[in-house]
């Protein structure tokens, strides 16, 4: 070939690449910009985050709601354990381990219990007659004689589209000696086995191993116990795999923590936030072994079993956006102990999996209490919805600026603001100018306590004239939370 034709193919290569780019904005070639789309977007992480003046990232606490659910029955008893919650539809489904005695994992007095609530805070234990216990069907038991599923069994609704009705909920429960053993349920009440075989094997499955169909990422994943070091040594830690099918598993990937001390986490409880599914919430339980509250005279004054009062534990929050690493950007507890002795007993305050919704701003997080004692129960911990953590500005002001995002045509926030408190809404492009029409000035005050509420500025509330363009987002706040936003198309 010539050297003037080469020349000319490559002149005609590059109008042809330059012509098909022409068409896409800028932005869309440039990976710097995050595309949040119409996805509530929560602060539970610097992900948004460009800059704080003032301002701070808050970690809320849940408040107490007392007992739900008492674990009295003679199959029950104060090893109950591994629980979970799953909003279906209109109705509350709980599950949960029965163990009148301690005793080694696995073990064939293991039972999975069942009950249910139309609201989430009156629970009932429904009679079942499913499985023959003390000589009589009368119970609320789903799954027996199935050791050593039903150490920790750990079920979820699927929500992959198109998963068969016969598979609705899947669960997968089993030790190291069984592998992680898959079943499955039209309704949540009756289960039986997707097969015989396990289908993963390679960890060690010691705690609650917690699986979902993750939307954003487009597979099941299934978060489940591993140890730092080999034989149950240095610290219990969390491993991920993921799947298509439910069946066949990727080789496990250690999660990391980013640039935090290593703590004993004993359950993981991570599942995809309800109102924001590419958002994964996970409601630890922080182990501290051998640090001892109680001495042996309360202990006996509370009936604790006598291996269960010397070590102590509570709830953290963390967070993953997907892949194998969580965010924990608080390190204080989330839920603490609360006041009284049986409290700090090992393995109480073990939050359950998954929260849900139990009002028209509220939410619910179920947590294990009194561990290893006759008063074993449930109780249920409220929080606003999106209100695990929140940007906060005090009275003297402060501001947020976010990074460069795209969005979609109407912004939606989730606030809260004093009397005298506000927070206005500033528009800029993506170098940080305030744009024409959206600037602080024109911003109109917002002030209330909403779960969902529109911005305005002077022209109203419309911001799809910026949607072809990269935006940051200046909020100017006083004595104010903000708990999410949200661009809604």
């Amino acid at each position: 070939m010539s050297r003037n034709k080469h020349q000319l193919l490559i002149i005609i290569f590059q109008w042809i690449i330059g012509s098909f780019f022409l068409g896409i904005p800028s932005f869309a070639k440039e990976s710097k910009y995050i595309d949040i789309g119409s996805g509530r977007e929560l602060f539970v992480d610097y992900y948004l985050i460009n800059r704080l003046d003032g301002a701070h990232l808050i970690l809320h606490h849940p408040h107490d709601e007392g007992p739900v659910l008492k674990f009295e029955q003679p199959w029950e008893g104060p090893f109950c354990g591994y629980c979970t919650v799953i909003k279906d539809q209109d109705k509350y489904r709980f599950y949960y381990r029965g163990l009148p005695q301690a005793g080694r994992d696995g073990s064939s007095r293991e039972v999975t219990c069942y009950a249910e609530s139309l609201d989430g805070i009156h629970i009932t234990k429904p009679r079942l007659n499913l499985f023959t216990l003390n000589g009589s069907k009368s119970n609320n038991v789903i799954l027996a004689n199935a050791a050593p599923v039903n150490h920790n069994f750990s079920p979820f609704l699927d929500t992959r589209r198109g998963v068969p009705q016969s598979q609705r909920f899947k669960a997968l429960g089993g030790t190291k000696k069984s592998g992680l053993i898959a079943f499955v349920s039209p309704d949540g009440v009756h289960w039986k086995k997707l097969q015989e075989e396990p289908v993963f094997t390679k960890g060690m499955f010691d705690s609650q191993n917690v699986a979902f169909w993750s939307d954003s990422e487009q597979c099941y994943l299934c978060y489940f116990r591993t140890w730092t070091d080999t034989n149950y040594g240095g610290f219990r830690t969390i491993s991920r795999t993921t799947s298509k099918d439910f069946l066949h598993w990727s080789d496990p990937v250690e999660m990391t923590f980013g640039d935090t001390p290593r703590e004993h986490l004993y359950t993981n409880q991570t599942h995809p936030y309800f109102r924001a599914p590419h958002i994964y919430i996970a409601i630890a339980a922080r182990f501290l072994p051998r640090r001892q509250v109680l001495n042996e005279k309360q202990a006996q004054q509370l009936k604790v079993n006598p291996s269960y009062f010397k070590d102590c534990s509570d709830a953290v929050l963390m967070t993953s956006r997907g892949g194998n690493t969580y965010d924990r950007t608080f390190m204080e507890a989330f839920i603490r102990p609360g006041i009284g002795l049986q409290n700090w007993v090992s393995r109480s305050n073990y939050p359950a999996l998954n929260v849900v919704q139990t009002g028209a701003a509220e939410m619910s997080i179920y947590v294990q209490h009194d561990y290893a004692q006759p008063t074993a129960h449930l109780r249920r911990y409220s929080l606003r919805l999106d209100g695990f953590t929140s940007i906060y500005a005090p009275y003297k002001s402060g501001s947020m600026t976010t990074k460069p995002f795209i969005k979609g045509k109407k912004l939606l926030l989730n606030f809260a603001t004093s009397a005298p408190g506000y927070i206005k809404v500033e528009i800029r492009d993506s170098e940080g100018k305030p744009i024409s029409g959206y600037s602080l000035r024109d911003a109109e005050e917002l002030i209330g306590n909403y779960i969902e509420h529109p911005v305005s500025w002077r022209h109203g509330n419309d911001v799809s004239p910026l949607s072809t363009r990269p935006i940051q987002l200046r909020f100017v706040m006083k004595d104010a939370n903000l708990y999410s936003l949200q661009f809604r198309p």
